[in-house]
């Protein structure tokens, strides 16, 4: 059974969502995070993915406190990204109540930092985030492109010991069109080896369906829920 993963995304300490990584494309759904958490909680969801859109800019934490209320008032176990630069970023993330942390810009900019925390912290904890656009990997809350290629640097921390990756189609993000599932296929079928969280596009339970029949093992989507795209009540199936 494919594992669901619900997105906060948080700017300003509100829920928010972007179109296609553009800061001037928000919507904000909720201004109590927290609400939200509780609500996926109520309805069955065991897992949380939490971004920190404005720490993703300022390349430092900041929405650590939404973090801390959503960790001390749900069982939910959360993974938290943006902005994670340093140690001290990670310690400050698994204090506020994060199991788990992604990092993404950091792995590209400074992969002996990243690598150093699957030594110091174990594989189970410590996720690559990989963020396509145009199949090169961006950085920086997508702000930057790098001159990577997604599958092949995907594969060489998959080789030094990372387990779980989310990849996002920068382009599919937010736009409710449908995930990139031929590009999911292909990470599998060439790195049979990783945990591969797919995220972006999904639009319907149809499109988690899709991505369970590819042998996708998890997915992460938020829009579709906000929406009214998905309801928690059509999730039951995979919980």
């Amino acid at each position: 059974m494919i594992e669901l993963i619900p997105a906060i995304d948080i700017i300003d300490g509100k829920c928010v969502r972007l179109s296609q990584g553009d800061y001037k494309r928000m919507t904000t759904y909720n201004h109590d995070p927290l609400e939200v958490a509780k609500e996926f909680q109520d309805h069955g969801i065991r897992r949380l993915h939490v971004v920190d859109l404005d720490g993703a800019k300022a390349h430092h934490i900041v929405n650590y406190k939404a973090l801390e209320r959503i960790a001390s008032r749900t069982s939910l176990i959360i993974d938290f990204g943006g902005g994670i630069k340093s140690d001290g970023d990670l310690e400050i993330a698994f204090d506020s109540g994060a199991q788990m942390v992604t990092g993404g810009s950091i792995a590209v900019k400074n992969p002996e930092i990243f690598l150093s925390w699957l030594d110091k912290f174990g594989y189970e904890k410590i996720i690559l985030g990989a963020d396509a656009k145009d199949g090169k990997v961006a950085v920086g809350g997508w702000l930057e492109s790098s001159d990577k290629e997604l599958i092949p640097f995907i594969d060489s921390f998959v080789k030094s010991g990372v387990r779980k990756v989310i990849a996002t189609d920068i382009s599919k993000d937010g736009m409710l069109q449908g995930p990139s599932v031929d590009l999911y296929k292909k990470i599998i079928a060439q790195i049979p080896d990783v945990y591969l969280i797919a995220s972006g596009g999904v639009a319907s339970v149809d499109d988690i369906e899709k991505l369970e029949l590819a042998g996708i093992p998890a997915v992460i989507f938020g829009k579709a829920l906000y929406e009214g795209r998905i309801t928690l009540k059509e999730l039951l199936r995979f919980l």
